[in-house]
């Protein structure tokens, strides 16, 4: 069996939106996807990409994907990599394919010398917890994540004026 991981291309962006539509389903939060197929195509590969996605192809079939972009720590003064989705499609799972996603980011990390690689997980989802910490990934439960979305972003957006 063969891995090959490579960076998404045009026409791809109805695949990474399967893939995040899969992801939605397994993590239950389908209702919170906005997105759609045109807004990915434009993300991914409009004038100026802020994302980026990458394919991982297992005998020639997409079977998963990492969608990340860069960040930058004040702290380290270099940027960083940020993991937004990390998804195997479940048959395909326990064969390295999501180990070898994140190889595949650490080695671009350490190749443009950048500080850190990042994400968030659930806190629900064991599986995934434990996959992180066997690769060496430290939780940091000391940070909280903090979002405006929606109505709160709009009126925060309005105060002050």
């Amino acid at each position: 069996m063969s891995l090959v991981i490579r960076p998404a291309r045009p026409g791809d962006a109805g695949l990474v939106f399967q893939f995040v539509r899969e992801l939605a389903e397994y993590e239950k939060l389908t209702h919170e996807v906005e997105t759609t197929e045109a807004m990915i195509e434009a993300a991914l590969f409009g004038a100026h990409p802020r994302v980026f996605c990458d394919i991982a192809e297992w005998n020639g079939e997409p079977v998963g994907n990492a969608i990340w972009f860069l960040i930058f720590s004040t702290f380290t003064g270099r940027s960083g990599l940020y993991l937004e989705d990390l998804f195997v499609r479940p048959a395909f799972r326990g064969h390295g394919i999501g180990k070898g996603l994140m190889v595949h980011l650490a080695r671009r990390c350490v190749a443009e010398g950048w500080a850190r690689f990042e994400w968030s997980v659930l806190d629900w989802n064991a599986p995934s917890i434990a996959f992180y910490k066997s690769i060496g990934a430290q939780l940091k439960d000391e940070w909280t994540i903090c979002r405006v979305s929606g109505a709160a972003l709009a009126n925060l957006a309005q105060k002050g004026r």
